[in-house]
């Protein structure tokens, strides 16, 4: 039977937004674990990999972003360097500073990623219009724009 929901409490519709964004979440990082396992990465992998696509960050922002400190994201560059993921250069502006950049084997690998994310997602993303789902991605914007901090609070905020 349909609800109305035009009677919810702003704490109610909160707290149903805070549950489906969850449920959300949970579910595509399942997909995300299981493909990235299937192709012996990690999410965090996975997630670099991401991010590398389309911009060349110096490794201090990509540990910030990812909330990582320098020497386990070391740790993940030398292991995705070792199989031709990915490669560290000089900053062009700064020789002091370290980039990364993905490679043409990981580009190729990002895409066939992103195809067998696109089809595990298509029974739930195929359940939307074309019109939902432009209307999914404008709404899902300033919730994910800018990213939240992945740094831990500190422990008297918890």
């Amino acid at each position: 039977m349909p609800t109305d929901d035009s009677h919810d409490s702003p704490a109610d519709s909160t707290d149903a937004l805070i549950d489906g964004l969850v449920r959300s979440a949970f579910q595509i990082m399942g997909v995300l674990t299981r493909i990235g396992a299937e192709h012996d990465l990690s999410l965090t992998q996975l997630r670099v990999l991401g991010i590398l696509r389309d911009r060349h960050p110096r490794m201090s922002d990509l540990a910030a972003f990812l909330g990582l400190d320098k020497s386990t994201l070391s740790g993940l560059i030398d292991r995705a360097e070792r199989r031709g993921l990915l490669a560290r250069a000089a900053n062009p502006d700064d020789k002091r500073v370290v980039d990364v950049l993905i490679t043409d084997a990981g580009r190729e690998l990002t895409g066939r990623l992103y195809e067998e994310v696109k089809d595990a997602l298509a029974p739930a993303t195929g359940r939307l219009d074309a019109t939902q789902r432009r209307q999914l991605t404008r709404l899902l914007e300033p919730v994910l724009t800018p990213p939240l901090p992945s740094a831990p609070r500190p422990a008297g905020r918890r």
